[in-house]
């Protein structure tokens, strides 16, 4: 079989340099359209069984968080179903890694990808159940369905009003698809009717999900930005049609039902932790609501060792949240609890695990973790 190097599928991103000898493959990232973002890569390499191969991405140092490079692994997979790390090195201005390949072809991403049909099938698994609607919100700039599910308990009043209404959004970043694979857990967790804890959450609550604001960025390989070049979570001041569907349709519907609570899940691509960035610095933010983010994140802290308090994003100074992101806009908006979940793209410091990194497993099994928090929030009256 020929060498070659292949991406021209779901979520796919890399140019092909070099990839005559596989000794000296040599390829780079390609930015995100009509944006100077560049980081995500995924592709396929084929006809190199049990040849040693070294693969080079020349561009590593002109992507938009180059230390994200230092001591990162990468995610590695020959059936697409289960993810390893293979261990590259990082000089300052490419990424290599070498492999010598058991089979005829196997992929490379930054992390292990999400794709649409996945988040097509899910979908349907999760709207068959009772209690579950799923909501078309409208349409993004290439024409591809956002969808939004509606969770409430089972013997529930669908409109209900009384109740809490929680959000939860993932993927505002498409490259980020840690973010998904946590709402898979999560859902898969909140939805099980053998689960006293979920059944009660969901009596508690009326819950609206959006598995992946950025579909359009998904599939086309972008790192933080949607068809258009928009960065969604820079948009919830300005958001539009033309520009940024996503956020307003999101933003129309939050409008409608109001918010409580709101969870932003993300990825970060430098630091090596799970955490939780709050919302100090809007207007009217508070000693209260100080005390029911601080007690969130003991809770998560206590309930699974991958997540951690001590390292984070630093708080913003009183009165300076810019409210172009969304859980700024959201607090700001609603006067509610809205935190931003980050996960990492390496692996967690204290927590480690070498094979896999952080990867879809712990991110679902993370996930399902929110069940518990969520539930002890709502009932210690903590949102």
């Amino acid at each position: 079989m020929t060498l070659a190097i292949s991406s021209g599928f779901d979520g796919g991103n890399i140019s092909v340099v070099s990839a005559s000898n596989p000794a000296e493959i040599h390829l780079e990232i390609n930015h995100d359209n009509q944006s100077e973002f560049l980081q995500w890569f995924y592709f396929r390499l084929s006809g190199a069984k049990n040849q040693n191969c070294t693969l080079h991405i020349d561009n590593a140092s002109q992507t938009t968080y180059p230390k994200g490079w230092e001591g990162y692994s990468v995610a590695t997979s020959a059936d697409l179903q289960y993810w390893y790390r293979t261990p590259s090195e990082y000089d300052g201005q490419s990424l290599r890694w070498s492999i010598t390949p058991q089979h005829d072809a196997i992929y490379f991403a930054y992390f292990a990808p999400y794709s649409l049909d996945r988040h097509a099938q899910q979908l349907a698994n999760w709207s068959g159940k009772k209690g579950v609607w799923q909501e078309r919100l409208g349409q993004t700039l290439d024409g591809r369905d956002l969808d939004c599910l509606h969770i409430v308990h089972p013997d529930s009043d669908h409109n209900e009003r009384e109740r809490l209404h929680v959000w939860v959004i993932a993927r505002q970043h498409p490259g980020e698809p840690m973010a998904q694979w946590w709402i898979e857990g999560w859902l898969d967790r909140l939805l099980d009717n053998n689960d006293a804890t979920s059944i009660e959450l969901r009596r508690l609550c009326d819950i609206h999900v959006v598995p992946n604001m950025n579909p359009d960025g998904s599939y086309r390989g972008h790192l933080r930005t949607n068809a258009a070049g928009a960065n969604l979570n820079r948009e919830w001041a300005s958001s539009s049609m033309e520009r940024s569907p996503e956020v307003f349709l999101v933003q129309q519907q939050m409008a409608l039902t109001g918010v409580d609570f709101c969870l932003d899940i993300h990825g970060d691509e430098a630091l090596p932790y799970n955490f939780i960035a709050g919302t100090e610095g809007v207007s009217n933010w508070n000693e209260e609501r100080d005390r029911k983010l601080a007690a969130f994140k003991r809770t998560l802290a206590a309930l699974n060792p991958d997540f951690q308090t001590e390292h984070g994003y630093p708080k913003n100074p009183p009165n300076s949240a810019n409210l172009r992101f969304c859980s700024n806009s959201v607090a700001q908006t609603y006067g509610c609890p809205a935190y931003t979940l980050e996960m990492p793209f390496k692996d967690t410091i204290e927590t480690p695990r070498i094979d896999v990194g952080w990867s879809p497993e712990r991110s679902k099994v993370l996930g399902s973790t929110f069940v518990d928090a969520m539930y002890l929030a709502v009932t210690d009256r903590l949102m």
